[in-house]
């Protein structure tokens, strides 16, 4: 017998492109579920095309939660997302539904189901500091001197990566103590829920490529260009004096986009660029998923049947059968 009576969950995880959004609308479907976005780019609003965020059809049909929470402008931390995850997941729970954690964002779902490294909170001088610094300076620079001051965590973070970069030098510069230090010192937490963890990829990376730049092309085709151009009107984004700074524009492709309307690259080399960008993301989140071990794999063009089997065992046996024999882990 189970004594386990946390609520169950099913996270359908994966690389961009390999399909999550379908399955995931189909599984709630199947399963009186709700969805439960796990995206740092499905958050803000009026980042639609480019982040390929559900049609507002599906929200209808099923219900999706944490999207659009901010303005492109805004920040918003995996702090607050665990704490707006929580909520949600106890307002789905409570009404009786299966939570469908859905998305690609390996900090979030760290965040939520097994909590974060306590640190320093916030401080704002020290960031406006650091970012008048980056000004001068750039942000590689500044990633060397982190690199000199923590290199367990330089190597973690890309020299083009300023929110990252930034907030392991305020760390540094409010506590004394390097970043990487803090988080060895975090404790996994009991996640709140009993959750199989699905995770869908191809097997081969060919194949991903392919959909990745397949579904880029779509997205210019829907007008992408046109929805960076009405971001580039927004008197929000307008009074920051680097936007390409923000987390938002630098989900992949709007980056991309933003230089190109600038001028800095013409049709051919931007749609390059941001599809190439797009697999480096997938390429992390390959690496990102790896790591977890009590996770199941499979490829939907070659696993639907033992995919939906594991669905209906762990929903049949009570949140049991966490682990089991799925496709094996891509090279």
């Amino acid at each position: 017998m189970n004594d386990d009576k946390r609520p169950l969950a099913i996270a359908v995880m994966g690389p961009t492109a390999s399909g999550k959004t379908a399955f995931a609308i189909e599984l709630a479907e199947r399963w009186n579920g709700e969805i439960l976005s796990v995206d740092s780019a499905l958050i803000y609003r009026r980042l639609d095309i480019g982040t390929a965020k559900p049609a507002p059809m599906l929200r209808q049909r099923i219900p999706h939660h944490l999207i659009d929470l901010r303005e492109p402008w805004q920040n918003y931390s995996a702090a607050e997302f665990s704490s707006d995850a929580r909520a949600c997941l106890n307002d789905v729970v409570g009404r009786g539904k299966i939570p469908v954690l859905a998305g690609g964002t390996g900090l979030y779902f760290r965040a939520l189901l097994r909590g974060l490294s306590p640190m320093p909170e916030a401080d704002a001088a020290i960031r406006a500091e650091i970012a008048a610094e980056a000004a001068v300076r750039g942000w590689p620079a500044l990633h060397s001197d982190l690199r000199r001051i923590d290199p367990v965590a330089a190597a973690r973070i890309h020299p083009t990566d300023p929110q990252r970069i930034q907030r392991a030098l305020e760390v540094f510069r409010a506590s004394g103590r390097p970043i990487s230090a803090w988080q060895r010192e975090g404790r996994p937490q009991r996640p709140p829920l009993r959750v199989l963890k699905l995770i869908l990829a191809p097997r081969e990376r060919a194949v991903l490529h392919t959909r990745i730049e397949k579904r880029f092309d779509e997205m210019l085709a829907s007008g992408f260009l046109d929805e960076v151009r009405n971001l580039r009107t927004l008197p929000g984004l307008n009074a920051v004096a680097h936007p390409l700074d923000l987390p938002s524009l630098r989900a992949v492709g709007y980056r991309q986009a933003w230089q190109h309307l600038d001028g800095e690259t013409d049709a051919a080399l931007f749609r390059d660029r941001a599809i190439h960008a797009t697999r480096q993301l997938a390429k992390r989140q390959m690496t990102w998923l790896r790591g977890e071990l009590d996770a199941r794999w499979f490829d939907l063009d070659y696993d639907a049947r033992p995919l939906w089997d594991a669905i209906r065992s762990f929903l049949d046996r009570g949140g049991t059968a966490l682990c089991g024999s799925g496709a094996s882990i891509p090279p």
